[in-house]
């Protein structure tokens, strides 16, 4: 079952657990394009040094910025993208 972020759970601000929220997702997309790589040919596509890559591998998330991530994941040739949502009162205010 799923219910709220688990960040705001944790007792980040609203808008530090939407980052969080961000970053997080990104990180488990990336790590699922990077397991097709070495930890060597990583360096390489993301120009970055081999402790940062492993830091980056082994969930160290607070290390990386989201601009950074969305590097990384353009790197891998994939298309990061933020989607947003209408705010749940202004759907119930559509709707009637």
């Amino acid at each position: 079952m799923r219910r709220g972020n688990v960040f705001n759970e944790l007792g980040f601000s609203p808008e530090e657990a939407a980052i969080l929220r961000l970053k997080s997702a990104l990180h488990s997309k990336i790590i699922e394009q990077a397991k097709h790589y070495s930890q060597k040919e990583l360096q390489k596509i993301f120009g970055e040094s081999q402790p940062r890559v492993s830091d980056l591998l082994t969930g160290k998330i607070s290390k990386f910025s989201l601009e950074t991530l969305i590097g990384y994941a353009q790197a891998l040739k994939m298309q990061p993208e933020i989607r947003l949502r209408e705010p749940v009162a202004a759907l119930r205010f559509a709707r009637a």
